[in-house]
């Protein structure tokens, strides 16, 4: 049986051999089938070649199961959550493998109001309905018709809702689009906040979407990515650097000399700062790391909610506690006012924010955090046999953890540190994060072990 690309909460494959023209219909005609049910249903789509394409057959797929296409071309993920959920449409489909490889594509999938579509939701009807283990129901009758739709202007007045422009403090940004989708978006916010009275300078880099993606896939949470962010961000004397995924639905940063700041501190630095306005209120954050987030939203007088990781499983739990804010230390940041979804977009507005309310710089913001709760990083590896490599770990470390959870892959906590260690959703890799409470050495000396415990 030819391997599905269904995975855990998204779909992603290698295009033309797992993902085919032939899939995205189906799967376009399964989703009105289950979820919109006659509804209009929002398709967006991202920079990569085979996009198009996948989206006109995702599109003809919609209108045989009977619903119309509000299409919004080129855009990021967040905005079909957007579009969905301000066009009140029955679900919306974006196009896109994010930082996957060149070959790849996917389809990430919401319902209506932008609610996420997980296995019990509805993920596991679709996928048996477009890999034929059921029968597709017959071509509607009435079939939908595509729609442009324009939703950029909403969109930007709603990402600029979340700060007072005018109060912002005049910075110098580094943004690097990848040559992604985030490039045109990024554009209109900017325009926005200089009209409300932001002065912020900007210089650009890989801006224009391309999808030959010349200068590499847009990822730059990879080590080897963030040496050109850092030597960009250095050059232009910015005080500020921004990058983006392919679908710009995660935002990384990096401080005036150019240092990568680990998400495990922007979680926790946007979890404080949002307290700070709105004290009481639940915070969500992923298993990985999270000493930090929990030390920041105990004193700020919060209430911290673990969640496995993934946006799906993220929002669920977002949902479930009413939090204010979620993060995962990839770098995924979710907004209760933004239909509890996750955005590439807000978080650098409510850094900026800080740095004015604070008046400090964004390394003088995270340095007593870094200082306080090392962390390691995410390890990446491709393994040979990823269940023997994990029961090697196990083997050693679980005898003397004092606590262990296997909520989402493996974690153990020892008296001053801890580690998760875990299979990616989405890619064939094992992922490792080590963090400790003021040892670094710890975390380095712990973390090499167990690399090395991983590689056989």
């Amino acid at each position: 049986m030819r391997e599905s690309p269904f995975k855990a909460y998204d779909i992603r494959g290698r295009v033309d051999d797992t993902l085919t023209e032939a899939l995205m219909r189906r799967t376009g005609h399964a989703f009105a089938a289950v979820m919109a049910r006659g509804a209009p249903v929002v398709i967006g789509r991202d920079a990569r070649e085979s996009s198009p394409r996948l989206a006109a057959a995702l599109a003809e797929g919609v209108c045989d199961g009977g619903s119309d296409v509000l299409d919004i071309g080129l855009c990021g993920t967040e905005e079909v959550y957007f579009a969905t959920d301000h066009l009140r449409a029955g679900g919306g489909l974006m196009v896109t493998a994010s930082h996957n490889p060149k070959g790849d594509n996917g389809l990430k999938l919401v319902g209506a109001g932008a609610r996420p579509v997980d296995r019990p939701g509805g993920l596991d009807r679709i996928e048996a309905l477009a890999m034929g283990q059921v029968d597709l129901p017959r071509p509607a009758a009435q079939r939908g018709k595509v729609r442009q739709a324009e939703v950029r202007v909403a969109y930007v007045e709603k990402i600029a809702s979340f700060v007072a422009p005018e109060t912002l403090p005049p910075v110098h940004l580094m943004a690097n689009a990848g040559n992604g989708a985030a490039g045109p978006a990024f554009d209109a916010v900017l325009a926005a906040l200089t009209a409300a009275g932001a002065a912020l300078t900007v210089t650009r880099l890989h801006h224009t979407p391309d999808p030959t993606f010349p200068n590499g896939i847009p990822n730059p949470l990879l080590p080897e990515n963030q040496p050109a962010n850092a030597d960009a961000v250095r050059t232009a004397g910015a005080d500020l650097g921004l990058a983006w995924d392919g679908d710009f639905d995660r935002c990384f940063f990096f401080d005036a000399s150019g240092g990568f700041v680990d998400g495990a501190y922007i979680v926790g630095l946007l979890a404080g700062a949002i307290l700070a306005r709105h004290p009481g209120e639940a915070i969500v954050h992923d298993g990985r790391v999270f000493l930090n987030t929990r030390d920041i939203v105990a004193r700020a007088g919060g209430r911290a909610v673990a969640a496995p990781t993934g946006h799906a499983l993220m929002k669920a739990a977002m949902r479930r506690s009413n939090a204010i804010y979620g993060g995962e230390m990839s770098a995924h940041h979710y907004f209760r006012d933004f239909m509890f979804c996750d955005s590439g977009m807000i978080p650098w507005l409510l850094i900026l924010a800080e740095m004015g309310r604070t008046g400090r710089s964004l390394a003088e913001l995270v340095a007593a955090r870094i200082a306080a709760f090392p962390v390691s990083g995410e390890r990446n590896f491709r393994l040979a046999d990823p269940a023997l490599a994990i029961a090697r770990v196990e083997a050693a470390y679980a005898p003397r953890a004092r606590a262990r959870d296997d909520g989402d892959g493996l974690s153990l906590e020892f008296d001053t540190w801890r580690f998760n260690l875990r299979r990616s959703n989405t890619e064939a890799l094992v992922r490792l994060n080590v963090e400790a409470a003021g040892d670094r050495t710890r975390v380095e000396v712990e973390t090499a072990a167990i690399s090395a415990l991983l590689s056989g």
